[in-house]
Parts: structure tokens; sequence; C-alpha cells
């Protein structure tokens, strides 16, 4: 797969880092990080491991590193933990908020120092000196760990992985997608990343999706999506509604593998 990094500015105080990336004949997914400006400067997410360079050069054209506070980490996963140590090593004063499982896995690869991690579970709020943030946990998510968080000072939804979307185009906005590519783009994604919600109780799904509506987010800002407006939200949780009713995920099996290395090589 092919990737790029960039940093652009989509809110008020809000930067995005976005790696653009490219995968194989199934589309293209945004792994974003986002940077929460203010008196204690927030990032959302690491980036990749194989990218944490690319990430750390994009993040240094928005912000000096050592200026950071905090990071969110929605979860261990490696596509959002990549430059965790660079960020340690240059923000002496970050520290990382998580959970206790998300601790759990992250020191099995790279043990955090203990003074430096904040747990904030879902339905908790950190007050930081110029907002709010409140843990909440994410209708679709395909780590245990994962927690996204209400920002109240701009009004965004960071949804973790929760929204992503396999597209045929990257836009600058969710908003400029058609809707039956976004429909398509975030039901495919989910039946990939949460194939569990083909077996939920369709009652008890609608709640959880009703939870989320409730939040009346100004925008949602999730790790797989360009970000999204608010008035996104119904129909994006239509399309969480609608994984129910999809086909699961058939997986490439080693036929298709193959195939793809001949059409690498040829390239």
């Amino acid at each position: 797969c092919s990737v790029m990094t960039t940093a652009s500015s989509i809110a008020p105080g809000i930067d995005r880092i976005a790696t653009d990336v490219e995968i194989g004949p199934f589309g293209r997914l945004a792994v974003n990080g986002y940077l929460l400006h203010g008196a204690e400067p927030v990032l959302v997410e690491a980036g990749t491991v194989v990218g944490r360079d690319d990430f750390m050069q994009a993040l240094r054209t928005v912000i000096d590193p050592a200026d950071l506070r905090w990071l969110w980490l929605t979860h261990p996963d490696p596509d959002h933990i990549g430059a965790i140590p660079q960020l340690l090593e240059e923000a002496p004063q970050l520290r990382i908020i998580t959970t206790f499982l998300g601790m759990g896995f992250l020191n099995l690869c790279a043990p955090l120092p203990m003074d430096r991690v904040n747990f904030v579970n879902p339905g908790e709020s950190i007050h930081l000196a110029d907002r709010v943030l409140t843990g909440f946990k994410p209708p679709a998510f395909d780590n245990p760990v994962s927690t996204g968080f209400f920002d109240d000072r701009t009004g965004a939804l960071f949804s973790s992985d929760c929204f992503g979307a396999l597209l045929p185009d990257m836009p600058e906005r969710a908003d400029d997608l058609d809707g039956a590519a976004l429909r398509e783009g975030q039901v495919r994604w989910a039946t990939i990343d949460s194939p569990w919600l083909h077996a939920v109780d369709t009652d008890r799904y609608a709640q959880l999706l009703d939870a989320v509506r409730r939040l009346n987010p100004t925008m949602v800002l999730s790790s797989h999506l360009p970000p999204a407006s608010g008035g996104l939200l119904d129909f994006m949780l239509g399309s969480l509604a609608a994984v129910r009713q999809a086909d699961p995920f058939a997986a490439p099996d080693q036929q298709m593998l193959e195939a793809m290395l001949s059409q690498a090589v040829a390239g």
C-alpha cells in the first residue's frame, strides 16, 4: 500500500494529521490523528507504527511537540500508537489518556511510565484548563479498549474507528462524498472492523445508536473518515444500522493474495 501524511486545519482550534492509505482493491482509508489547540494541547492518536516518522514530521508543522500536554489514545492498535516513544521523549509534560486495559496492552510492547498515564473510562470526564473531555464507548469498534470522547469546547465527537469508511477517493470532508459512496464505504468498513455487529440484538443496538445521537455534536471526527459535520450524524448512524443486514466481509484467500502480488510485480 502507499501512504501520504499531511497536517491541516479543519476547524478553529483543531488540526488533522491525516495519513491517506491505499488498501489494494478495497479503496482508500484515512488514518487520522487530531490536535486540539488550547491552554493544554491535546493530541488524539499517535499515527501508524510504520509511518511514525512521517506523522511526527507533519505534527511539527502545527505544534512544537514539547508544548503537548495530553495524548488521548482511543485504543492501542498499530495504526494509533506509532509515535508514542518519540512523543514521550520530545514532550516532557505529556500524559497519555487511556484505560487500565489499554495500559495493559501497551505494556506488552512498549511499557509506559506509570506517572505519565491518566485513566479515563467511558462515562468519565477529565477537566483541563479550558475544556472538559468526556469519554464514551463508540457503538462500533475492533478493540475492547476503544474509548472516544466529546469535547465540550468545540462540540466535536472523536469516535475512534467508528464511522470509518473505505472510499474510492479521499475528499477533504466527508460531507463532499456522494451519499451512496459514503454508505457503501461505511458499511464495508464496519463489516471488516466490527464483524460482531451481525450478531447484536436489533433493539439493544438501536439504543446504543440513539445514545450517540443525543450527544448532538457539531462535527464527528473518526480515526478512519475525513471530518464530518454534525449534520451527517443521522446518516452515518443509519450506515451502522444497515450493517446487520449487509453481507459479512469475505476476506481475501491465498489465490487473491497471489493475484495481488502478481499485479504489484507487473506494476
